[in-house]
């Protein structure tokens, strides 16, 4: 009974391996798959045709610029949404060759993904026009542009030496050079914009100092009427202001338009910067 078992046994364990699928050996993995072609999708159909995009530096006055045109009875202008980190996911091999049939690659997912946000928060908001102030905008201009062909451009300029010096004083032990890095990178993506773009191109200094005068530029620009709500943006519930999404100092908090600070004269600018200023009308010591 003992030898019968064994082989009982032996035969089960021979049935099994007959069986089950091959193990795999090194010698057995498939080699990697050739790189995918380089593939393009078109521009899918959007919900939101033409959304307006406020380009812009950090720390130069774009979260005033919001409010003003959040006070407008037709224009929505939310918080920062930070669209360029919202990504989406081919997680396999076949994903990407599924999309193409489709017409449809990850950018254009992406893509398709940032328009059915802005219809959401429009179709919420029962305005016409959506309005995007988040001041990385300006890194990806050309993305957006490409995204949204028919968007409008509002190219939002402010003093580089106001710039770093806010930028600076917001910091907690802040690295210059790092500050005056930063500030060039964006500068020169809105010099980019302001040559490339049938842009409408303001300045924070201008927009404090004339408000009314700014503002109806701007709606003209929009095809849509002025009107004299926008100037008490205070009156109006915009939202909550705090990090990452805007400014939140007792300065934008007031509900009322303060004076520009001068730029700091002491402030140093890097040769290119200087350049920059200049063109964009702007005195340098």
């Amino acid at each position: 009974m003992s030898e019968i078992g064994k082989g009982l046994r032996r035969r089960g364990r021979l049935m099994k391996e007959a069986v089950s699928p091959p193990r795999r050996t090194l010698d057995a993995v498939p080699a990697p798959r050739p790189a995918a072609d380089p593939y393009t999708a078109p521009c899918a159909p959007r919900l939101v045709e033409a959304p307006v995009f406020v380009l812009s530096s950090v720390r130069s006055g774009s979260t005033l610029l919001r409010v003003l045109l959040n006070s407008h009875s037709r224009i929505r202008a939310p918080h920062e949404m930070h669209l360029r980190t919202v990504h989406v996911q081919l997680a396999r091999d076949f994903t990407a060759e599924a999309m193409k049939a489709l017409e449809l690659d990850k950018t254009e997912l992406e893509h398709m993904l940032w328009d059915r946000v802005l219809h959401l928060e429009l179709a919420r908001s029962g305005r016409d026009v959506i309005v995007d102030k988040t001041p990385a905008n300006a890194l990806i201009w050309p993305r957006l542009h490409r995204c949204w062909p028919q968007a409008k451009f509002i190219v939002l300029l402010r003093h580089p030496g106001a710039v770093i010096t806010s930028l600076t004083n917001r910091r907690t032990d802040p690295d210059r050079a790092a500050i005056r890095a930063e500030v060039l990178e964006y500068a020169e993506k809105l010099e980019e914009a302001r040559a490339a773009l049938d842009a409408q191109v303001i300045t924070y200094e201008e927009l404090t100092a004339e408000p009314e005068r700014i503002t109806r530029g701007l709606c003209a620009y929009l095809g849509l009427p002025w009107e004299s709500g926008m100037l008490d943006y205070g009156d109006q519930d915009h939202g909550a202001f705090r990090p990452q999404l805007g400014d939140w100092s007792s300065t934008i908090r007031s509900g009322r338009v303060q004076p520009a600070r001068e730029a700091d004269a002491a402030v140093e600018l890097p040769s290119r910067l200087a350049e920059l200023a200049q063109a964009w009308g702007y005195p340098i010591a």
